[in-house]
Order: structure tokens, then sequence, then C-alpha cells
């Protein structure tokens, strides 16, 4: 690797440190120089955070045809049938990765113990215990850290990609390419130009973009956001999927309660005791996710209850603290023991179905330039993803990323690296009044949870739609103004996703999985079997 203080050159940079990241790291290194920035802790993700598992076919009594046919059912008309087939049918293999690497599944009696999460006809999460992003995203560190070809940059945020159609040098009728970005070091206030043949996104989520969410503070959209500034397409974004039951206590941000816990038997109630999903879905708790938040969302607001109740009292403690003993740590710790009474839930803003589009390959619009994981749009989710179906894709669209990148690199040995500029901070001053950046953020949020949540209506994304174009305005005149920092890249990246979000809802006359809308409460396959595709603004 090549570098100087604020110029860093190496053969690929990787954006991202969950799983898809740090698998795409570990794989391109085996052949030259990488470069991983992101902007918390390594340990910060999604995937860190994930509890119940990974799907994949690994029961012999079970099916690749089984898996497809869910993963098509929950998508509800619109997943790629060849994106599905390509991952489903690659998934044993992606998980025997994983245990070569070294990560810990938990067994049962006849090999892995394999659980079952709504939407699944069978079992075949396997997981470990009820911490798997821990386990994994853990053994994936202990490599990444000690590879001589690897050096990680935390507490780095992406600012922009640095493409040649930003820097003038795209010829008529070349491809726009991708050459790195520059990114702020948060600690310093140091802007890096970060050079690299290829460029990998990894970036997550963006449930920030909401006030309840069971993402981390880094999950802001940034990859999207920058993708989309530098050139490519986005897709399917009115689909947030709301993780039916988050942790409802004030001592307990984003703490996740997992799908499993239904898998495993929990009950939802009322306050008062009631079992409600019947109402709603013949599968009751085993229904897709989109259904159960939406349940729980109605009876919350018919009730005026501030929750909603999951009970598993039932399965006996023994079996509680064996299945779940990251949630019951937990939960005992903020008073509540879940082997003696039910945990207090709500919905909570959890994973974005659509994305950056890519190819199977994960190459983007722009050259050089690829997405994996849930950053990316690669057509198997569909309108609504079924349950842990998000890790087994971080890891197939890794490999074929690092697969087509080491074709590229074969076919081109030395790409043309050209000049790149240093940030320019154009006599920017620091903002008199840093509160008017918390202030959008706080309300980015809130109008967003109010308008563009779980249920929506004309009325609320047109409000939503005039709120944040008058938002958009000052922080443009706040980006070019002041000072860069943390706050001030997420806050514009935040604004730009929740833009492609009230779009994306406003374009979709129907409701289908988890966009839910009260003037078109009726599914539409003539008109709307399809994606909601967004070029450049």
């Amino acid at each position: 690797m090549n570098a100087d203080k604020q110029h860093i050159k190496s053969d690929y940079l990787v954006i991202g440190s969950g799983l898809a990241g740090l698998d795409v790291a570990l794989r391109l290194a085996e052949d030259g120089d990488v470069t991983l920035i992101t902007k918390g802790e390594l340990t910060e993700s999604n995937s860190y955070m994930a509890q119940g598992g990974i799907a994949a076919v690994l029961d012999p009594r079970d099916r690749p045809e089984d898996h497809i046919q869910d993963t098509l059912t929950a998508g509800a008309g619109i997943c790629h049938p060849e994106t599905v087939r390509h991952v489903v049918e690659n998934g044993a293999k992606a998980i025997q990765r994983l245990i070569d690497l070294g990560v810990a599944f938990t067994r049962g009696r006849e090999g892995y113990h394999l659980t079952r999460e709504g939407g699944h006809s069978a079992r075949r999460v396997i997981h470990a215990a009820d911490a798997t992003g821990q386990a994994v995203i853990e053994t994936l560190l202990d490599k990444v850290r000690s590879h001589p070809r690897i050096r990680c940059r935390p507490h780095h945020i992406a600012i922009d990609l640095l493409t040649s159609h930003k820097l003038g040098r795209m010829p008529p009728g070349q491809p726009n390419l991708c050459f790195g970005c520059h990114a702020l070091e948060i600690p310093s206030g140091i802007v890096h130009t970060f050079q690299a043949d290829y460029t990998v996104l990894a970036t997550g989520g963006a449930g920030k973009v909401y006030l309840y969410t069971s993402n981390p503070d880094t999950a802001t959209g940034g990859g999207i956001a920058m993708a989309h500034r530098a050139g490519c397409r986005v897709a399917n974004m009115e689909f947030i999927q709301f993780h039916p039951t988050c942790l409802f206590h004030p001592a307990a941000k984003s703490f996740l309660i997992s799908e499993a816990v239904r898998g495993e038997g929990g009950i939802l109630l009322l306050k008062n005791g009631q079992a409600f999903m019947e109402r709603h879905h013949p599968k009751r708790e085993l229904a897709p996710r989109d259904i159960v938040a939406r349940a729980i969302d109605f009876e919350m607001k018919r009730t005026g209850d501030d929750c909603v109740f999951l009970d598993i009292t039932h399965k006996g403690a023994e079996f509680i603290t064996r299945h779940f003993p990251t949630i019951y740590e937990k939960c005992l710790a903020l008073g509540i023991d879940m082997t003696r009474q039910p945990l207090p839930v709500v919905p909570a803003a959890h994973y974005v179905c659509g994305g950056v589009m890519t190819d199977l390959d994960g190459q983007t619009d722009v050259a050089n330039l690829y997405a994996v994981g849930e950053v990316s749009h690669t057509g198997l989710h569909g309108a609504n993803r079924l349950a842990s179906n998000s890790l087994l894709e971080c890891l197939i669209f890794a490999y074929a990323a690092c697969k087509n990148i080491r074709a590229k690199r074969r076919a081109n040995p030395t790409p043309a690296r050209p000049t790149l500029p240093r940030w320019d901070s154009l006599d920017t001053g620091s903002c008199a009044e840093e509160v008017l950046i918390s202030a959008n953020w706080d309300e980015i949020r809130r109008f967003m949870w109010n308008y563009v949540g779980i249920v929506r209506s004309d009325q609320r994304l047109a409000r939503a739609s005039r709120r944040l174009e008058m938002l958009q305005r000052e922080i443009n005149e706040y980006y070019w103004n002041c000072h860069i920092s943390r706050d001030l890249v997420e806050l514009r990246d935040l604004a730009q996703v929740a833009h492609l979000i009230i779009r994306s809802a406003i374009h979709r006359k129907e409701s289908r999985g988890l966009h839910y809308t009260t003037n078109y409460p009726d599914r539409d396959d003539v008109h709307w079997m399809k994606d909601t595709i967004l070029p450049l603004l």
C-alpha cells in the first residue's frame, strides 16, 4: 500500500465492516492490498447485531424449491426469480465457508440445530444461540485484523465517491468509472482521499431515517445516498421492513427480540392478555414480518396502548435460557424475567429491501463500483425480505463480486490511476448554530415515522415530501458553507435517503408487501408487479 497523510492508495477499497464488507475484504486480500473504512468501530453493524441466524437448505428433508417458494411468497410477486434461485442454490456452500472459517454454530442431536422463523415452511435457519451475528463477525474480524494485506480504518465516514463523471474526465461514450472516495477521519477532522482500482460499498441500511429502529447509529444510508449522487439507479426504496418486536423499554436502545422467539412458540398478547394474531393471519405469529408488524401497529392504535407483549413463558425456563441466552440476560438486566413474564415490544424500522441496483455480480451502474449486502438491490427480497435471508445474501454476493473483480483484474492487471484531487474545504467556516443540524435530524426521523411508516396515505406522503424539500435546501446550505463533520455528512445522507423513500412510496399506487397505503389498500398485479426504479434526480 502507498499512503501519505491524506492520500491512501490500494488495489481495493471496501466501505463498511458488516458481514458483506469483511467477507469481501478477506477474499480480495488473497491477491491485492485492501483498505477497509467504516464510520464507527469495526463491530458496529447490523450484521453484528443479528440474532436469529442464516437461512439455508441444510436438512435433507428440506428442499431448495421450498426455500425458493417461501422467498418468492414473502416478496409478494416482485422478487427476481433468477436471483432467488442463485442465492438459495448456493446457500449450503456459503454456510460451509463460515464453518471452515471457524464459526461455532449451535449443535443439536443430529448435527447443527436449525430453527424456524416467520414465513419459512421448514426449519432451515442455522444459528449460534441467539447471537449469530456476533459469532460470525467476531470470527471474520479476527482474520481481517491479522491479515497483512488489509488495512482497517475505523472512525472514517465516507463523504462522496470519486468518479470520472464528477472529475470531468468522462469522454463521450466512455463509462463512468469509480476511483474511490473522500472520507472524513472523525477524531481529527481531516478529509482523506482513498484511491482504489475497485470500490465495494458494504455500508448496510438506513434504519436511522426513522425515529424507532433496531439498527445501530451508523445505519444512516450513506452508501445508498453516495451511489445515487454518483450516478447509480436505486430501486424499491418504498419497501422498508419494520421488525415487529423491538424491546419497549427506555433503557433498551435498539434491542431486538429475535424472530426466533415467535418461531419457537412465542405468542403476541395485548395488555389485557388476549392473543390477537389469529384475527390478522392464519399463520398467526409465524406470518411474514410485514403482516405481524402491521397487526401490532393496528392493535396499538386501536387500543391506545404503547406496546404489545410477547410471551414465551409456557416453554419453561430451561428452554428459554438455553435457546435465548443473550435476550434473557439483556432483559434480566433491565428487570424483565422472560421466563416469568411477557416482554413489552413495539415495531421498529429494521431493513431496507431496496437499495443500489446491481447485477448478479454486485456491479452497479458505475464501472468498478460494487454494492453488496443491505445497501444493494439484487432482486432477492422483492416487496418483503424473508427472515434470515439477508446474511445469506451478504455471503453469496460477496463471493460473486470478488469473482467478477478478479476476472477484470486479470484482464487488466495495471489499470490507469489518475491523479485525484484532495478535499477542498471551499473556505467554509464552523456552523454558528450546531443545534440546527440536530433539530433537522430529529425532525426528519419523526415525520418519516409518522407519515412514511408502517401505514401510509397520499396526504401523509405529500406532507412529508413538502417538509423534506424545505429541509433539504437548509441542509445543502449547511453542507456548502460549514466545515464538514460526521453529523453534517449523516444529515445530508439521511435527507437524501428519506427523499428516495418518499418518492418511491408516492409512485406506487397499490399496497404490496411492506408498502401499505390507505388510499390504495389492494394489491394490483396488472399495473404494479414490478420494481420501482429511480434514476438520477
